[in-house]
């Protein structure tokens, strides 16, 4: 082990991947600016762009991508190039079952490929995020099945992602990493590798409780976006702006956070989470109710959005059954094209289900996957409205916000609008506005 940390220091090393996605890729580059980069992946078409020089997110340029690529970054499909990687960073899905229980079969066939190649003096990082136990429980004895002894012939750790799509100011190299071993020396030299690239490194005692930091800084998040939207609910039947009363609570200059009521929560990690550790806690005799109660609450916001657009319409004297819905955003936050797990989806999926006559739009995502195919978005916001009886705005993008009411409706077949990110101002008495979190009496 103590060659790794030689070869880190010396800048020999070479770092694998596997996975390179919205985790994935970000990190290569990173490490590339430093150390040679094996990035693998099942998908030939990532591949594919890659080595022509484009890149397949959004947060990387294709500039950047040119800059590295045949050059300190070499992406394949073959899986037998890990062999010569020092470390093996796995950033792989971890996405729920239909049951809502934990889906490591990524994690599992990374580990498989890893077997495959694996050779005494590596060193596997998983950074998927995952309950606390996997690293120990599933990655260790996967690997182990080589005949080589995790600690002794080749080393383990976890390293939680933190990527958030589209911020700009918060890249890879400038949000704290957090690092734990399945022993000290994993620890540190897993540690190491990242420092070099990191600006700052905190070590934890152990995988188990790296795992654990993911899961708390996510079901943190969710657990307040839960309480902000059932207090949205409740402030709805009141009469009250929901809106109104965080911005004010907001000049709290202690003791509190804003968090913000919305149609369902989506991304790679908030809405699976907190299911990945209530699975766990299950598994150890304790029942999470607070954390399922809270995903039950978010998931609620969806059926809560389709029945705001059924009041809408039941004013004009018309039902969600035959007419025309338009949903505004497909992406699950602003000004990005990322549509994993979006509210939009399941929406989407209960409109259609239920009758509706449904266009989508999305200024950066070009299509979303509904019952097993491809629906696209219409190529302007005026299109996508055009003939609609109803307009729901999911997504607080910026261009949404240059729009007003008056100037959609005009396009529209009946003047209904829900608003669920608090993005229009009504200023116009004869359109049916509906706002999420706001006094719709």
């Amino acid at each position: 082990m103590e060659e790794l940390l030689t070869k880190i220091n010396d800048r020999t090393a070479t770092v694998g991947l596997i996975g390179l996605g919205y985790v994935g890729l970000p990190l290569a580059m990173a490490f590339s600016r430093k150390f040679n980069v094996i990035g693998y992946d099942t998908n030939l078409n990532i591949i594919n762009t890659l080595k022509d020089g484009r890149s397949n997110i959004p947060d990387i340029s294709d500039d950047e991508i040119k800059t590295y690529v045949n050059n300190s970054f070499y992406p394949t499909a073959d899986y037998g190039e890990l062999k010569k990687c020092d470390f093996i960073i796995i950033c792989v899905p971890t996405p729920l079952t239909e049951g809502k229980e934990p889906d490591l079969s990524y994690i599992k066939s990374a580990c498989e490929t890893i077997t495959k190649i694996l050779r005494k003096g590596q060193c596997i990082i998983l950074e998927s995020t995952t309950y606390p136990g996997t690293t120990d429980d599933v990655v260790v004895p996967m690997l182990e099945k080589t005949g080589l002894k995790a600690m002794v012939d080749f080393g383990v750790a976890f390293s939680p992602e933190r990527i958030d799509p589209g911020n700009k100011l918060f890249t890879v190299e400038k949000i704290p990493k957090i690092v734990g071993g399945v022993n000290e020396v994993c620890t540190e030299i897993a540690a190491q590798l990242y420092g070099s690239v990191i600006d700052k490194i905190i070590k934890v005692k152990d995988a188990k409780t790296a795992e654990a930091v993911k899961m708390v800084e996510n079901i943190f998040r969710n657990v307040n976006i839960a309480l902000v939207n059932e207090l949205s609910l409740i402030f709805e039947r009141m009469g009250i702006d929901a809106w109104e009363v965080i911005s004010a609570a907001s000049t709290k200059p202690y003791g509190y956070m804003a968090f913000y009521p919305g149609p369902g929560i989506g991304g790679h990690c908030i809405p699976l989470d907190p299911y990945y550790l209530s699975y766990q806690a299950k598994r150890y005799g304790f029942i999470p109710r607070f954390i399922e109660t809270s995903g039950e609450i978010n998931d609620f916001m969806m059926i809560h959005t389709i029945n705001l657009a059924g009041k809408g319409l039941k004013k004009i004297n018309k039902k969600i059954y035959g007419s025309t819905i338009s949903i505004m955003g497909l992406s699950y936050k602003k000004n990005i094209p990322d549509t994993r797990e979006s509210p939009s989806i399941k929406i989407i999926e209960e409109l259609i289900r239920l009758g509706a006559n449904v266009k989508i739009y999305d200024p950066y995502a070009n299509s979303i996957r509904i019952n097993d195919h491809n629906l696209d978005s219409e190529k302007d916001i005026m299109s996508a409205v055009k003939g609609s009886d109803c307009a729901i705005f999911m997504v607080d993008h910026d261009s949404f916000k240059r729009q007003r009411i008056g100037d959609l409706v005009k396009s529209m077949r009946s003047p209904v609008i829900v608003d669920c990110k608090n993005i229009f101002v009504n200023d116009n008495e004869n359109v049916v506005y509906y706002g999420l979190g706001k006094d719709n009496k």
